[in-house]
């Protein structure tokens, strides 16, 4: 069950995660961030801008509408800024529709087409788990091109995040 607490948890951490992540991309030495490397996606920047695809994919199906995607590797964004700048958007809105459902709501269940034609039901705390999920999978492959530049990626565990919560509260009080 995801409760509102939770929800509010799983946003916070997706839109900080994700911010974390491209403002190591964005550090990087020049041109390394659109490097082609070993990996599905091929650079660090299709394999964020995946994520983007998907989470407009499921933003699309929570609100019962086509998204229009032909593809999961759909090049919407191909450069940094322009991505860094679209995933900021739909991460503050995945916090906006999770913070304004009602506990009963994470319970309904929304039919929906996945890209390859099959057909789909789940509840919306299990849409919003499996955006977080999917999302930390992939940021996963992103790491791992790190290593490829040679540099240390950063590090995105919801621990990590618990932590820089608790810090953030100390700082305010």
């Amino acid at each position: 069950m995801v409760t509102p607490d939770t929800a509010q948890t799983l946003t916070g951490y997706l839109a900080w995660a994700n911010r974390v992540m491209f403002d190591a991309i964005a550090a990087l030495p020049e041109g390394e961030a659109t490097k082609e490397r070993v990996s599905l996606f091929k650079t660090m920047v299709l394999s964020m801008n995946h994520n983007y695809v998907v989470d407009l994919i499921w933003q699309a199906h929570i609100e019962g509408r086509e998204h229009g995607i032909a593809a999961l590797n759909t090049a919407i964004h191909a450069e940094l800024e322009p991505l860094r700048q679209a995933q900021a958007k739909i991460d503050a809105w995945y916090a906006s529709w999770a913070a304004n459902l009602t506990p009963a709501q994470w319970y309904e269940e929304l039919d929906f087409t996945l890209i390859g034609g099959n057909q789909g039901r789940m509840n919306r705390g299990a849409i919003l788990m499996h955006v977080v999920n999917h999302t930390t999978y992939h940021r996963g492959f992103v790491a791992d091109m790190f290593f490829q530049v040679p540099q240390r990626p950063p590090t995105t565990d919801l621990p990590v995040y618990m932590r820089y919560l608790a810090q953030q509260q100390t700082a305010v009080a």
